[in-house]
Order: structure tokens, then C-alpha cells, then sequence
């Protein structure tokens, strides 16, 4: 299982609400978080084989910053 975390602008529940459908398309995902109170907008992904890009170019194709945080 991989952990992958993203800098993004998710700020509130309606704009998690949105994104869920987007998440839901990427085979692999298991479970995903997005923490609030982190000024960077922490979106959490635990995953089996999926490329940190896709997730990226998902959201950012819909409006949505997101970029890797790498170790």
C-alpha cells in the first residue's frame, strides 16, 4: 500500500463532495482524506499502484490545485 499526500485547494466539504467522483475514477484508490486545517490542504491517498500523476492531472483537469509532496 502507498501513501501519497498532495498539497491542494480543497477547503471545505462541498468542495470534497466534489471531488469524490473524480477520486472514484483512478483504480487503485482504497481511501482518501483531505485535512482542513492544514494550510496546505493535505489530501491523504492510500493506494495500491497508482501513479501520484494521475491523481494530479484528474484534479487539475477539473479546476483543482494539486500537487505531490514528496518525502
Amino acid at each position: 500500500m502507498d501513501i501519497l499526500v498532495f498539497k491542494t485547494n480543497i477547503t471545505d466539504r462541498k468542495i470534497k463532495r466534489k471531488i469524490f467522483p473524480l477520486l472514484r475514477t483512478i483504480e487503485g484508490i482504497v481511501k482518501w482524506t483531505v485535512d482542513f486545517e492544514d494550510g496546505d490542504k493535505i489530501l491523504r491517498v492510500e493506494a495500491l499502484h497508482v501513479r501520484p500523476s494521475a491523481i494530479e492531472m484528474t484534479l487539475q483537469h477539473a479546476g483543482f490545485l494539486c500537487h505531490e509532496l514528496e518525502d
